[in-house]
């Protein structure tokens, strides 16, 4: 006979879990009491949101499904922002909540909230367990269904009398199999036929890749196809990483803040092969302009997302690394489209990304020297904002999962938990959370988590004492009326050292190089105060409603 708790932690580790993010209360004491003996590392964080955005960052960085934990009511309420986070970018984590007795559901018991009704629009499943004996079932399937098909976070909600009641654990199935939930791996053959036989007949091709491509671990067959093919490739926000930074294939990012020149090619194209894309808002911009003159193809494995935001001419269900290698297959290489080829390096030419150089502390250039540093050999968190923006387009990546944000849900406060569950997957090289000083301070309490642990992370903080984003829209929109956007200034140094960590305060240029080589030399957390120019603005950018070749901030068109 084993108890809930019991039975929960060995269901854990038979699914291969080796550390959970959490933080303790009264219903999940039973299950705290278990990990006190346990094999499994749990990671004390100081908020329960960040625990939820440590199981992310980590199951970004390693492919696996992250595990958080929290007790009821307001510890599970404070994981909903980081399970939803983890919704809007398709990320495997298992969620688990303390709940209240069985006896005590329904009767607004002391810290008792319904999670599974709060959760249920952004959780791809979730369970309220009143049955000990369904424990194992019941961690299996969630393990399953978070790492299958589209990935998505799924959440076990554990009344504490099913924590503490002894049962005979159930035996496992080998195999999980769940009524309704068959997803489709490999895409049909007339339909790869069909888009093999519009790749032929483009000539201004373009391959808009994007989170599925990572997800799926399937950068080295979209290379595959775009080299054979002599395809350029653009990639969303989620997709950075999927093709090396420096390949001269590579458009960089497009939509609102994308690269000139990716969007242009998007705009110019006569075939849009999407992979593992959403057709978002901030890609697209006005979405009828969006690719208008273009045959489309689409490969996701969600089926729902083709056709969704725009008209597909060819679609294709199926998992993005099977689809590519059943592509590769069939696949005659390509003869080259020399003019389109010439049109882009052109643009690249003419439309490169800017980086300020007039001696004063610009965003891009530490961004650029950080890349320059560590070439490739670091994972890179940002928060949300400027920060991320002027990373996605300034750092040059090399391998996919390197690049780790959020980008369907924008939640400021991601980074530096994130980049605290990065490090337990990736150990073997630095990880940096690039900030804003907005951001930071939504979990700044994790300072706390850092130092207790002695998690090396090292925090680069865009300091410009604003939100800055919004001031830029306010700027740009709002006749530089700054309402509400100004931050106080604060000592980032001074709240490190308070809680043990070392840091640098950086307000020049040549002050930049040693502060990054310093962090990398220190064995543990790292934080530095990069006092950059106060109103620089993130360009190119796509106004609200415009299409994408309707940038401001960049070149003239030539």
């Amino acid at each position: 006979m084993k108890t809930g708790a019991k039975i929960l932690v060995e269901s854990l580790q038979r699914e291969g879990t080796d550390i959970i993010f959490g933080y303790p209360g009264g219903v999940v004491l039973p299950i705290y009491d278990e990990l006190y003996d346990s094999s499994l590392r749990h990671i004390l964080v100081r908020h329960e949101q960040a625990a939820a955005h440590a199981a992310d960052g980590y199951a970004r960085a390693s492919g696996r499904v992250g595990v958080c934990l929290a007790t009821s009511g307001p510890g599970a309420c404070n994981l909903v922002t980081g399970i939803a986070t983890a919704y809007m970018d398709s990320i495997p984590i298992v969620a688990l909540t303390g709940q209240v007795p069985t006896n005590l559901l329904g009767n607004d018991a002391f810290q008792e909230s319904d999670i599974t009704g709060i959760t249920m629009p952004v959780t791809k499943h979730n369970y309220l367990v009143k049955n000990t004996a369904d424990l194992s079932r019941v961690v299996q399937e969630a393990f399953y269904i978070a790492g299958t098909g589209r990935p998505g976070p799924v959440l076990i909600d554990i009344p504490k009398d099913v924590s503490t009641t002894s049962v005979k654990d159930a035996p496992l199935p080998e195999k999980v199999v769940l009524r309704g939930y068959n997803p489709t791996y490999h895409g049909h053959k007339k339909q790869i036929e069909k888009a093999l036989h519009l790749i032929a007949a483009a000539e201004r091709p373009v391959i808009y890749a994007g989170g599925g491509v990572i997800a799926s671990n399937a950068s080295a067959e979209l290379m595959s196809v775009a080299t054979q093919l002599g395809i350029p490739i653009t990639t969303t926000l989620m997709g950075i990483g999927a093709v090396p930074g420096d390949h001269p294939l590579n458009l960089g990012m497009l939509g609102m803040h994308g690269t000139e020149y990716a969007n242009f090619a998007i705009t110019e194209c006569d075939l849009l092969f999407a992979i593992g894309v959403r057709f978002d808002d901030r890609v697209t911009g006005k979405t009828e302009t969006f690719a208008a003159n273009a045959k489309i193809i689409h490969i996701d494995v969600d089926p729902a997302e083709i056709g969704k935001n725009k008209r597909v001419d060819v679609p294709i269900v199926g998992d993005v690394k099977a689809v590519l290698t059943d592509m590769l297959g069939l696949l005659k290489k390509s003869s080259g489209h020399d003019a389109w080829i010439k049109k882009i390096k052109h643009w690249k030419q003419h439309h490169p990304l800017k980086c300020p150089s007039n001696g004063a502390l610009h965003p891009q250039y530490i961004i650029r020297q950080l890349s320059e540093l560590v070439q490739g050999n670091a994972v890179i968190v940002s928060e949300v904002g400027q920060n991320q923006m002027w990373t996605a387009q300034h750092f040059c990546f090399h391998n996919p999962r390197t690049w780790i944000t959020s980008g369907g849900l924008g939640t400021m406060g991601y980074g530096l938990p994130a980049a605290m569950g990065v490090h337990f997957a990736r150990p073997d090289v630095p990880v940096f959370d690039i900030a804003g000083d907005g951001s930071i301070q939504m979990n700044i309490q994790e300072f706390g988590t850092l130092a207790a642990n002695n998690i090396p992370v090292k925090v680069a903080i865009l300091n410009n004492m604003y939100l800055g984003m919004v001031r830029q829209w306010q700027e740009l929109f709002y006749d530089r009326r700054y309402s509400f956007t100004e931050l106080p200034p604060v000592d980032f140094v001074k709240i490190a050292n308070a809680y043990g960590i070392e840091g640098v305060r950086v307000e020049s240029p040549d002050e930049v190089v040693p502060a990054l080589k310093t962090s990398l030399e220190c064995n543990g957390p790292f934080v530095m105060d990069f006092r950059i120019e106060r109103e620089e603005n993130v360009f190119p950018m796509v106004p609200a409603g415009a299409a994408i070749n309707e940038m401001i901030g960049g070149h003239p068109r030539t």
